[in-house]
Order: C-alpha cells, then structure tokens, then sequence
C-alpha cells in the first residue's frame, strides 16, 4: 500500500520544476506499438491525445509538452537531471515517445547533491492542456532496474498559488524498479499527503514483470471519485469519504506529466545491477471528457 512509501513532492522541489514553469509561463496495446490503440481508447470522444507519430529522432511536440530541467531532486532526493535534450526524450519513429535515463557525460551538469550522475526527461502539460474529469489513459512499456522510477501523474492547475499538496496530485502509474510486477496509484492532498498518501498496488496476474511489455493504465475521475485500472482492470476507487475527513482537492482541473527519476528516498539508488540506459516507452497519452 502506498502508507509504506517515503518519497513524496515538496513544495520547494515543485517551485523547482513544474511550479517554476507555471510562474514563468514556460514551464500506449499489449504486444506491440500501437496494436489496439482503438479498442483502448474510451466512448467518449478524446478532448486531447498524442500518438507521437513523428520522425525518429524528433522532439515531443512543443505545442502539447513542456520539458522541465534542472537537478533539484524535486523533493525527494532523486538522482537525475532533466534535460530538454533529444538524448532524453525523443520520438522513435514508429509511433512512440521514449523518455532515456542516462549516465551524464557532462560535467557541467549540477545536482543539489553534487556533479549529476544521470540525466532524463520529464514532460508536462501544465501550459498547454488541463481538463477537470474524464477518462486518463496511457500506454506505456515501463524501464527496469533497481532505483529506476517512472510516473504518469497529474497536478492541480492551481499548484503555482496553492502550492502542493492542496493541489492535489493523482498518480495513475508508479513504478519502483525493486518491485517488478507492481504499480501504484495514489492520491495524495492535504492532510494526505507523502508517506500518508491514499491509494494501492496492482500485481499483474501472472507475476510477470511490466516491464516485458506494454500495459495501459488509466483513471476515470468524476465528482464522486476516481478508479484505477491497468489493461481495462480496475483495481481501486477512491471518493471524498475515504480522505478521513480532509478536503477532497479533485474539483478542478489537473495537467498530466510523464517522466523517468533515478534514485530517490522511495526506490533507492541504483546499485550494480542496474543497467543504462534505461527507456520509459510511451505509445499513447488519450483523454476523453467525462461520459
């Protein structure tokens, strides 16, 4: 459950990434890509996608995503410095994004710990699309590895003035590299926030571990509640009953954020078994507005 984890936002190491971009105004089929994009997305029409059809090589497209940078450890300590550079987060040419963790080669790269030892990407949507409700649905083809961490989540549009965790944060996907076949989905708010974050794991059926393949994840949020589901399996709903009398903060609309951390107090450090690069492999990010 997600009470055991120490890893959490800050709000000094938001004001570092997606924070800062808003003040400044800057800031997925199971066997292969794109198999079953259609089957995947919901009856609603979409109110936003991105396929990432583009040539190989090429950037995310800049009028959808923002790539924050910097090595601030965004609050919990990780490893990584976000790049904006095509090494960390590119299309591959055949429908996909794929966000890179690298071992950094440059030395004039600076953590808040010291000389950054790997770089990555993260990419948000904070100044190009919101939506309040709806169906949230990636595909994803997750890394490996002891200390490698990937996310899609999702931040209140009110965090540059609000601050975090009043916000509000939805995760619909985390993965910690130690444990192999399992996600998690959390929310976390005022009151409920880091270790006290409210939400659960999902196990795939098999025990295999997701990063063999490419698996959907997905909320559907409305007024009353949020369910998570991976390959169309719901797993868990949360509503404003189970907050324990805190403030509910899923009433306005959120922005969507993918990205790949290294380290950090939750996964722990790579250690010798874990190989780079490692790839975070988007095949889709859809959302439909609420049936």
């Amino acid at each position: 459950m997600a009470g055991h984890r120490l890893r959490r936002w800050s709000y000094r190491g938001l004001i570092c990434g997606s924070a800062a971009a808003l003040a400044a105004g800057v800031l997925l089929n199971t066997t292969g890509p794109g198999a079953h994009r259609a089957d995947a997305a919901p009856a609603a029409a979409l109110s936003w996608s991105d396929d990432f059809d583009g040539a190989a090589g090429s950037a995310p497209d800049s009028s959808r995503w923002t790539l924050e940078t910097g090595g601030s450890g965004n609050g919990n300590n990780e490893l990584q410095y976000y790049t904006n550079s095509t090494d960390n987060a590119a299309l591959d040419g055949n429908g996909n994004l794929v966000i890179t963790a690298r071992k950094n080669t440059d030395p004039n790269l600076n953590c808040w710990n010291g000389p950054c030892q790997f770089t990555s990407a993260r990419l948000n949507t904070a100044q190009t699309f919101t939506q309040k409700y709806g169906h949230f649905e990636a595909r994803i083809k997750i890394p490996r590895g002891q200390g490698i961490w990937p996310a899609f989540w999702m931040l209140g549009d009110d965090l540059g003035s609000t601050g975090w965790p009043g916000s509000g944060e939805i995760d619909i996907m985390e993965n910690v590299g130690k444990e192999p076949a399992t996600v998690h989905g959390t929310i976390h708010g005022p009151g409920y926030s880091g270790a006290g974050g409210i939400g659960a794991a999902y196990n795939l059926p098999d025990g295999k571990p997701f990063a063999d393949d490419f698996h959907t994840f997905a909320v559907d949020w409305s007024p009353s509640g949020i369910t998570w589901s991976v390959d169309g399996q719901n797993y868990q709903t949360r509503t404003p009953a189970d907050v324990n009398g805190n403030k509910w903060v899923y009433d306005h609309p959120f922005f969507i954020i993918l990205n790949l951390a290294v380290g950090g107090d939750w996964p722990g450090s790579p250690d010798a078994g874990t190989s780079f690069p490692q790839t975070m492999t988007v095949d889709y990010v859809h959302v439909s507005a609420q049936n």
